[in-house]
């Protein structure tokens, strides 16, 4: 989906949804200035309000895995499936790792390698896979050549050179080493 919009001073805002997650409404605002409609997104871990606390103290009483919660917009927001991987990697964790089971410190380093992975990829224009994904400049990112997880399947771990693999995961892919993220023991 692209959407382009020009006003009489020259300005253009372009709306380009190659996935096709996205969607362009207008809605009317919350008395803090908000769009009604997305009042309830969490803050991102880069917002100086971030509240690391209440993220810890969230994350465990959900019932869920480690991944759907950094992808959860009522938790956190920003992260998005290949930053999620790539935390997950530096923290060594398998993203079916129940949140109930970590740690305030374990917490803690998940939440600033997903701060580490997002100013990385800002300070390197973002992740490009394509020309539709660019800057305002048309300028395509390069975090891609950086990746220690994502889209790295069959190749050698960074870090113990096990071979990575990837797994289905909600209509998407979760990328992993199996020796450095090892998955959560089945409860009996």
């Amino acid at each position: 989906i692209r959407m382009r919009f020009d006003d009489l001073l020259g300005t253009e805002l372009r709306f380009v949804d190659q996935r096709t997650f996205g969607g362009l409404s207008l809605h009317g605002n919350t008395p803090d200035g908000l769009p009604d409609t997305i009042a309830h997104i969490a803050r991102d871990p880069l917002d100086p309000l971030f509240d690391d606390a209440a993220f810890h103290t969230a994350l465990r009483l959900r019932r869920t895995t480690v991944k759907r919660a950094l992808l959860d917009q009522s938790l956190i927001s920003g992260v998005g499936n290949i930053y999620a991987d790539e935390a997950l990697w530096r923290a060594k964790l398998h993203y079916d790792r129940p949140t109930a089971t970590l740690t305030r410190p374990k917490s803690a380093e998940l939440l600033g390698h997903a701060r580490d992975v997002m100013n990385a990829a800002l300070a390197q224009g973002g992740t490009s896979f394509d020309s539709l994904y660019v800057n305002v400049n048309g300028e395509s990112g390069y975090f891609d050549r950086s990746l220690d997880a994502y889209g790295r399947e069959g190749e050698p771990c960074n870090r113990c050179s096990t071979p990575m693999r990837r797994r289905a995961w909600m209509n998407r892919s979760s990328y992993y080493c199996p020796r450095c993220q090892r998955p959560p023991r089945a409860s009996s």
